[in-house]
Protein backbone atom coordinates (compact mmCIF):
# COMPACT_ATOMS: atom_id res chain seq x y z
CA UNK A 1 0.00 0.00 0.00
CA UNK A 2 1.55 3.35 -1.16
CA UNK A 3 0.64 6.71 0.16
CA UNK A 4 1.41 9.99 -2.12
CA UNK A 5 0.24 13.29 -2.82
CA UNK A 6 0.22 13.29 -6.75
CA UNK A 7 -0.05 15.93 -9.73
CA UNK A 8 -2.93 14.93 -11.98
CA UNK A 9 -0.48 13.62 -14.69
CA UNK A 10 1.21 11.35 -11.87
CA UNK A 11 -1.96 10.33 -10.80
CA UNK A 12 -3.90 10.23 -14.28
CA UNK A 13 -0.54 7.59 -15.40
CA UNK A 14 -1.04 5.45 -12.67
CA UNK A 15 -4.82 5.14 -13.06
CA UNK A 16 -4.19 4.38 -17.11
CA UNK A 17 -1.71 1.52 -15.99
CA UNK A 18 -4.43 0.01 -14.19
CA UNK A 19 -3.75 0.11 -10.61
CA UNK A 20 -6.46 0.50 -7.79
CA UNK A 21 -6.41 3.63 -6.08
CA UNK A 22 -8.77 5.90 -3.83
CA UNK A 23 -8.37 9.55 -4.68
CA UNK A 24 -8.71 13.25 -2.80
CA UNK A 25 -8.48 16.40 -3.81
CA UNK A 26 -10.38 19.64 -5.41
CA UNK A 27 -13.22 18.48 -7.30
CA UNK A 28 -11.81 20.35 -10.62
CA UNK A 29 -8.72 18.40 -10.21
CA UNK A 30 -10.72 14.97 -9.70
CA UNK A 31 -12.72 15.69 -12.73
CA UNK A 32 -9.34 15.68 -14.97
CA UNK A 33 -8.56 12.12 -13.82
CA UNK A 34 -9.26 8.99 -16.71
CA UNK A 35 -11.87 6.36 -15.83
CA UNK A 36 -10.61 3.43 -14.29
CA UNK A 37 -10.44 1.41 -10.61
CA UNK A 38 -10.81 4.59 -8.64
CA UNK A 39 -13.08 6.14 -6.12
CA UNK A 40 -12.61 9.86 -5.29
CA UNK A 41 -13.86 12.25 -2.84
CA UNK A 42 -13.43 15.69 -2.91
CA UNK A 43 -10.82 17.42 0.00
CA UNK A 44 -8.44 20.51 -0.12
CA UNK A 45 -7.37 19.76 3.96
CA UNK A 46 -4.85 16.41 3.95
CA UNK A 47 -2.09 15.22 6.43
CA UNK A 48 0.78 14.70 4.88
CA UNK A 49 4.48 13.68 5.82
CA UNK A 50 5.09 17.68 6.26
CA UNK A 51 1.51 18.26 8.45
CA UNK A 52 -1.60 19.50 7.99
CA UNK A 53 -1.86 21.60 4.74
CA UNK A 54 -4.36 22.76 2.35
CA UNK A 55 -3.52 21.61 -1.22
CA UNK A 56 -5.40 22.00 -4.07
CA UNK A 57 -3.04 21.54 -7.10
CA UNK A 58 -2.59 17.80 -6.22
CA UNK A 59 -4.65 14.77 -4.94
CA UNK A 60 -3.79 12.49 -2.30
CA UNK A 61 -3.93 8.70 -3.49
CA UNK A 62 -3.64 5.55 -1.91
CA UNK A 63 -2.63 2.59 -4.22
CA UNK A 64 -3.67 -0.45 -3.33
CA UNK A 65 -0.77 -2.77 -4.85
CA UNK A 66 -1.65 -6.32 -3.91
CA UNK A 67 -5.12 -6.74 -5.30
CA UNK A 68 -6.81 -10.31 -6.67
CA UNK A 69 -10.22 -8.83 -8.02
CA UNK A 70 -11.58 -5.32 -7.98
CA UNK A 71 -14.99 -3.22 -8.88
CA UNK A 72 -15.98 0.09 -8.62
CA UNK A 73 -19.86 1.24 -8.75
CA UNK A 74 -21.98 4.08 -7.67
CA UNK A 75 -24.71 2.85 -4.96
CA UNK A 76 -27.90 5.67 -4.39
CA UNK A 77 -29.19 6.84 -1.49
CA UNK A 78 -32.04 4.28 -1.74
CA UNK A 79 -30.06 1.41 -1.98
CA UNK A 80 -27.33 1.66 0.69
CA UNK A 81 -28.62 -1.39 1.96
CA UNK A 82 -27.06 -3.43 -0.67
CA UNK A 83 -23.26 -2.34 -0.17
CA UNK A 84 -22.58 -5.73 1.13
CA UNK A 85 -23.95 -7.62 -1.95
CA UNK A 86 -20.84 -6.99 -3.66
CA UNK A 87 -18.36 -7.75 -0.95
CA UNK A 88 -15.35 -10.20 -2.34
CA UNK A 89 -14.42 -12.89 -0.55
CA UNK A 90 -10.86 -11.81 1.51
CA UNK A 91 -11.10 -8.66 0.76
CA UNK A 92 -12.31 -5.19 2.40
CA UNK A 93 -14.49 -2.19 0.93
CA UNK A 94 -14.08 1.46 0.55
CA UNK A 95 -17.18 3.75 0.50
CA UNK A 96 -17.27 7.36 0.17
CA UNK A 97 -20.37 9.49 0.75
CA UNK A 98 -20.91 13.17 -0.01
CA UNK A 99 -21.26 15.45 3.22
CA UNK A 100 -24.63 16.91 4.06
CA UNK A 101 -26.66 14.43 1.78
CA UNK A 102 -29.41 12.25 2.02
CA UNK A 103 -26.91 9.21 1.93
CA UNK A 104 -24.79 10.93 4.52
CA UNK A 105 -28.15 10.82 6.32
CA UNK A 106 -29.31 7.41 6.02
CA UNK A 107 -25.61 5.97 6.68
CA UNK A 108 -25.55 7.46 9.79
CA UNK A 109 -28.65 6.79 11.40
CA UNK A 110 -29.42 3.11 9.92
CA UNK A 111 -26.11 1.61 8.42
CA UNK A 112 -25.27 -0.02 11.16
CA UNK A 113 -28.54 -2.36 10.60
CA UNK A 114 -28.00 -2.92 6.89
CA UNK A 115 -27.68 -7.13 6.49
CA UNK A 116 -24.51 -8.25 6.25
CA UNK A 117 -21.96 -4.77 6.45
CA UNK A 118 -19.91 -6.15 9.70
CA UNK A 119 -19.04 -9.03 7.11
CA UNK A 120 -15.45 -7.37 6.48
CA UNK A 121 -13.78 -4.62 6.98
CA UNK A 122 -15.70 -1.52 5.38
CA UNK A 123 -14.04 1.91 6.01
CA UNK A 124 -14.20 5.51 3.70
CA UNK A 125 -14.98 8.59 4.76
CA UNK A 126 -17.23 11.91 4.35
CA UNK A 127 -16.06 14.61 1.80
CA UNK A 128 -15.97 17.92 2.14
CA UNK A 129 -15.13 21.26 0.49
CA UNK A 130 -12.75 24.11 2.14
CA UNK A 131 -14.50 25.77 4.92
CA UNK A 132 -14.83 29.25 3.14
CA UNK A 133 -17.01 27.26 0.47
CA UNK A 134 -19.50 25.66 2.94
CA UNK A 135 -22.82 26.04 1.65
CA UNK A 136 -21.48 27.41 -2.09
CA UNK A 137 -20.25 24.32 -3.27
CA UNK A 138 -21.41 20.47 -2.93
CA UNK A 139 -19.24 18.09 -1.26
CA UNK A 140 -19.13 15.26 -4.16
CA UNK A 141 -17.44 11.68 -5.11
CA UNK A 142 -16.36 10.08 -7.76
CA UNK A 143 -17.09 6.85 -9.01
CA UNK A 144 -13.96 6.28 -11.29
CA UNK A 145 -15.10 3.16 -13.72
CA UNK A 146 -17.51 5.86 -15.19
CA UNK A 147 -16.19 9.17 -14.18
CA UNK A 148 -19.54 10.03 -12.75
CA UNK A 149 -19.53 12.68 -9.71
CA UNK A 150 -22.36 12.22 -7.32
CA UNK A 151 -23.81 14.68 -5.04
CA UNK A 152 -25.51 12.10 -3.53
CA UNK A 153 -25.39 8.36 -2.79
CA UNK A 154 -21.88 6.68 -2.57
CA UNK A 155 -18.88 5.27 -4.61
CA UNK A 156 -18.26 2.35 -3.17
CA UNK A 157 -14.92 0.18 -4.49
CA UNK A 158 -14.52 -3.60 -3.35
CA UNK A 159 -11.60 -5.03 -3.31
CA UNK A 160 -10.23 -8.82 -2.93
CA UNK A 161 -6.59 -9.75 -2.08
CA UNK A 162 -4.75 -12.92 -2.52
CA UNK A 163 -4.87 -15.52 0.14
CA UNK A 164 -2.72 -15.44 3.18
CA UNK A 165 -3.31 -11.45 3.72
CA UNK A 166 -4.71 -10.29 6.52
CA UNK A 167 -6.69 -7.29 6.81
CA UNK A 168 -7.33 -4.76 9.87
CA UNK A 169 -9.06 -2.07 10.48
CA UNK A 170 -8.60 0.04 13.86
CA UNK A 171 -9.99 3.76 15.10
CA UNK A 172 -8.00 6.13 16.60
CA UNK A 173 -10.03 8.44 19.18
CA UNK A 174 -7.81 10.42 21.29
CA UNK A 175 -10.28 11.22 23.53
CA UNK A 176 -12.13 9.13 26.64
CA UNK A 177 -14.85 9.36 28.88
CA UNK A 178 -14.06 11.64 31.85
CA UNK A 179 -14.74 15.38 31.90
CA UNK A 180 -17.39 14.13 34.40
CA UNK A 181 -18.55 11.29 35.12
CA UNK A 182 -21.29 11.48 37.36
CA UNK A 183 -22.89 13.69 34.00
CA UNK A 184 -24.42 11.33 31.34
CA UNK A 185 -26.97 12.25 28.80
CA UNK A 186 -29.56 10.29 26.78
CA UNK A 187 -32.01 10.86 23.90
CA UNK A 188 -35.70 10.47 23.07
CA UNK A 189 -35.02 10.39 19.08
CA UNK A 190 -32.41 9.46 16.66
CA UNK A 191 -30.51 12.09 14.57
CA UNK A 192 -27.89 14.80 13.85
CA UNK A 193 -30.22 17.15 16.06
CA UNK A 194 -32.06 17.73 19.33
CA UNK A 195 -33.63 20.06 21.44
CA UNK A 196 -33.43 18.08 24.57
CA UNK A 197 -31.93 15.84 26.23
CA UNK A 198 -32.01 13.80 29.34
CA UNK A 199 -29.09 15.05 32.17
CA UNK A 200 -28.73 12.89 34.95
CA UNK A 201 -32.69 11.70 34.81
CA UNK A 202 -34.09 15.16 34.38
CA UNK A 203 -35.24 16.74 30.70
CA UNK A 204 -33.40 19.70 29.68
CA UNK A 205 -32.92 22.40 27.18
CA UNK A 206 -29.77 21.26 25.80
CA UNK A 207 -28.68 24.27 23.93
CA UNK A 208 -29.20 26.27 27.41
CA UNK A 209 -27.64 23.64 29.17
CA UNK A 210 -24.26 23.70 27.22
CA UNK A 211 -24.49 27.70 27.31
CA UNK A 212 -25.15 28.18 30.52
CA UNK A 213 -22.58 25.32 31.88
CA UNK A 214 -19.88 27.15 29.55
CA UNK A 215 -19.39 23.22 28.07
CA UNK A 216 -16.20 23.56 25.17
CA UNK A 217 -18.30 21.85 22.61
CA UNK A 218 -14.62 20.64 20.87
CA UNK A 219 -15.39 18.12 23.45
CA UNK A 220 -17.23 15.38 21.73
CA UNK A 221 -19.89 13.45 23.47
CA UNK A 222 -18.88 10.22 23.94
CA UNK A 223 -20.32 6.59 24.14
CA UNK A 224 -19.07 3.37 25.14
CA UNK A 225 -20.42 0.43 22.11
CA UNK A 226 -18.61 -2.65 24.23
CA UNK A 227 -15.29 -0.93 24.69
CA UNK A 228 -15.04 0.94 21.36
CA UNK A 229 -15.56 4.97 22.76
CA UNK A 230 -17.56 6.52 20.02
CA UNK A 231 -17.84 10.46 19.48
CA UNK A 232 -20.46 12.37 18.52
CA UNK A 233 -19.14 15.91 17.84
CA UNK A 234 -21.18 19.18 18.26
CA UNK A 235 -22.11 21.37 15.29
CA UNK A 236 -23.31 23.88 16.31
CA UNK A 237 -25.34 25.70 19.48
CA UNK A 238 -28.79 27.75 17.86
CA UNK A 239 -30.32 29.28 21.03
CA UNK A 240 -32.58 31.50 18.99
CA UNK A 241 -33.90 28.05 18.05
CA UNK A 242 -33.81 26.27 21.22
CA UNK A 243 -31.27 23.42 19.25
CA UNK A 244 -27.71 21.87 19.14
CA UNK A 245 -26.42 20.30 15.93
CA UNK A 246 -24.51 17.38 15.27
CA UNK A 247 -21.82 16.01 13.10
CA UNK A 248 -23.43 12.84 13.88
CA UNK A 249 -26.95 11.26 15.15
CA UNK A 250 -27.20 10.70 18.83
CA UNK A 251 -29.13 7.27 19.12
CA UNK A 252 -32.22 6.44 21.21
CA UNK A 253 -30.65 3.99 24.27
CA UNK A 254 -27.34 5.14 24.50
CA UNK A 255 -25.85 6.80 27.07
CA UNK A 256 -22.91 9.58 26.86
CA UNK A 257 -21.46 11.51 28.72
CA UNK A 258 -18.37 14.40 27.85
CA UNK A 259 -14.81 13.88 27.07
CA UNK A 260 -11.82 15.07 29.29
CA UNK A 261 -10.50 18.03 28.38
CA UNK A 262 -6.66 17.50 26.41
CA UNK A 263 -3.62 19.32 27.26
CA UNK A 264 -2.70 19.17 23.12
CA UNK A 265 -3.79 17.60 20.73
CA UNK A 266 -0.65 16.80 18.23
CA UNK A 267 1.20 14.89 21.84
CA UNK A 268 -1.92 12.58 22.18
CA UNK A 269 -2.12 12.12 18.41
CA UNK A 270 1.42 11.35 18.87
CA UNK A 271 1.18 9.25 21.80
CA UNK A 272 -1.88 7.20 20.40
CA UNK A 273 -0.37 6.13 17.17
CA UNK A 274 3.10 5.60 17.66
CA UNK A 275 5.54 4.89 14.69
CA UNK A 276 2.72 3.07 12.17
CA UNK A 277 1.17 4.24 9.57
CA UNK A 278 3.57 4.71 6.47
CA UNK A 279 1.92 1.69 4.74
CA UNK A 280 -1.79 2.15 6.12
CA UNK A 281 -4.91 3.76 4.34
CA UNK A 282 -6.10 6.43 6.68
CA UNK A 283 -8.12 9.43 6.98
CA UNK A 284 -8.63 12.00 9.59
CA UNK A 285 -11.39 14.11 11.12
CA UNK A 286 -11.63 18.10 9.89
CA UNK A 287 -12.17 18.88 13.82
CA UNK A 288 -9.17 16.94 14.93
CA UNK A 289 -7.53 19.57 12.33
CA UNK A 290 -9.08 22.60 13.08
CA UNK A 291 -9.42 22.25 17.22
CA UNK A 292 -5.64 20.43 17.12
CA UNK A 293 -4.21 23.21 14.74
CA UNK A 294 -2.78 20.54 12.61
CA UNK A 295 -1.65 22.66 9.87
CA UNK A 296 2.06 22.42 9.54
CA UNK A 297 1.88 19.44 12.74
CA UNK A 298 2.75 16.13 11.73
CA UNK A 299 0.55 13.17 13.28
CA UNK A 300 2.95 10.30 13.14
CA UNK A 301 3.50 8.66 10.12
CA UNK A 302 -0.32 8.78 9.10
CA UNK A 303 -0.94 10.63 5.81
CA UNK A 304 -3.99 10.97 4.31
CA UNK A 305 -7.36 13.43 3.46
CA UNK A 306 -8.94 15.27 5.86
CA UNK A 307 -12.50 14.39 6.16
CA UNK A 308 -15.83 15.91 7.44
CA UNK A 309 -16.98 11.89 8.58
CA UNK A 310 -14.75 8.75 9.14
CA UNK A 311 -16.56 5.77 8.71
CA UNK A 312 -14.79 1.94 9.98
CA UNK A 313 -18.30 -0.09 9.29
CA UNK A 314 -20.02 2.82 10.86
CA UNK A 315 -20.07 7.02 10.92
CA UNK A 316 -17.63 8.29 13.28
CA UNK A 317 -16.53 11.77 14.32
CA UNK A 318 -13.13 13.30 15.43
CA UNK A 319 -11.70 9.73 14.93
CA UNK A 320 -8.78 8.50 13.11
CA UNK A 321 -9.46 5.58 11.12
CA UNK A 322 -7.16 3.10 9.54
CA UNK A 323 -6.83 -0.08 7.15
CA UNK A 324 -4.41 -2.04 6.62
CA UNK A 325 -3.17 -5.26 4.32
CA UNK A 326 -0.34 -7.01 5.32
CA UNK A 327 0.83 -10.95 5.05
CA UNK A 328 -0.93 -13.22 7.76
Amino acid sequence: MKNELLTVEEASARIERGDVITVAGDEAILAKLPKGNWVGGTSVYFVTEEGGAVVRDKVFCTTFEDVSDVSVRTVPTSDLVTISDGYKPNGFTIILIPAFSDAHTKFAVEGQTYAGVFGQPLVGWISGVHLEELGTAKPKVFDGKTGEALEDGAAVMHVSVPAGNKIGVDIVNIFSQGHDKKTTFTFDSDGFSAKTATVNGEVVSLANYLTDNEIDTRLPLIANYGGALINVSVQAIDLENDEVSFYAPVMTGVEYQLAAPLDSYPDAFAERLGGGGASQYSCNCILNYLYGELEGQSTGKFTGPVTFGEIAYILLNQTLVKLQVQPA
